[in-house]
């Protein structure tokens, strides 16, 4: 009962503006205000700030420069092996395996569009036709970076308005097209297993989205929107941050078919760390 009250309070709930509201207070910088949210945060979902560059919580400006804080030297080693596929965030597996007749699983009896998930172009969706997924989400507890599973050149990056539903397990299995309802950005990149898309899901109370190339990524209008890039395009190695979460989410990886593998031993609700190896590309012939 409990569950299926949270559910119908997704659709109730203003989701915009309770964003809005949080993303005002975990940009304020009052000290009393800050360093209380702060505190809390960290007791209430027992982060572990020894792994932070910085370990003061209190000595952050505002409650999303903690939130993204950065990690110390060393602390996400990259695996060594050269075909390797890294994680891109910290957090469990959600779901990851074939894409299948253009359509990702999601949850026990729930899938959704690969089309809508990247904004409704064909010609994108084409591409990883057949391919494989990888889902991830990032708790609250977590590093909120999001970094590179493979090297690549940025070609496109759409932003698609939606809606702000939670992506927790519970929202996965009742919500149906969740992750191609929600507010996210979609990052195409060419890589050396071909076109990869790494798709950052916004979720209810996510403030905001920021990539190292175009910064805070808020449209003051909330309609679909592409950018192109051309020579010179943004180029970023294997493991390096791609965006960040202000209070957020999940983290979808696509490859195009016959290009990469899982590691078989990965499951939906296993802990991953950003930098393990996930799968490996496949040898193609010349």
């Amino acid at each position: 009962m409990r569950d299926r009250l949270f559910i119908i309070m997704q659709y109730l709930l203003p989701q915009h503006l309770l964003s809005r509201l949080a993303g005002f207070i975990a940009d304020c910088t009052w000290p009393w205000l800050k360093n209380a949210f702060i505190g809390w945060f960290v007791k209430r979902y027992q982060v572990d700030m020894s792994e932070a560059r910085v370990e003061e919580p209190t000595a952050y400006a505002c409650f999303n420069d903690f939130f993204t804080r950065a990690l110390k030297e060393g602390a996400r080693p990259l695996d060594q092996a050269t075909d390797s596929v890294l994680c891109p965030a910290d957090g469990a597996i959600s779901q990851l395996g074939a894409i299948e007749h253009g359509r990702i699983f999601q949850a026990k009896g729930q899938s959704f569009s690969t089309l809508e998930l990247l904004g409704g172009n064909p010609e994108h969706a084409a591409l990883f036709q057949g391919g494989q997924f990888a889902t991830v989400y990032l708790s609250p507890r977590d590093y909120h970076r999001v970094h590179m599973p493979l090297g690549g050149t940025l070609r496109e990056m759409i932003y698609v308005p939606g809606k702000l539903f939670s992506v927790n397990r519970n929202t996965a299995e009742n919500v149906p097209e969740l992750f191609a309802r929600n507010e996210r950005v979609v990052c195409l990149f060419d890589t050396d297993a071909g076109p990869m898309a790494v798709v950052l899901v916004g979720a209810m109370i996510v403030a905001s989205v920021e990539t190292p190339w175009a910064g805070l990524i808020a449209p003051p209008r909330r309609q679909l929107r592409t950018q192109r890039y051309g020579q010179p395009a943004p180029a970023l190695g294997r493991g390096e941050e791609m965006g960040r979460f202000k209070l957020g989410s999940t983290a979808i990886v696509l490859f195009g078919p016959g290009r990469t593998v899982w590691d078989e031993s990965l499951r939906a609700g296993d802990a991953v760390r950003m930098g393990q190896g996930m799968g490996q590309i496949v040898a193609t012939q010349a």
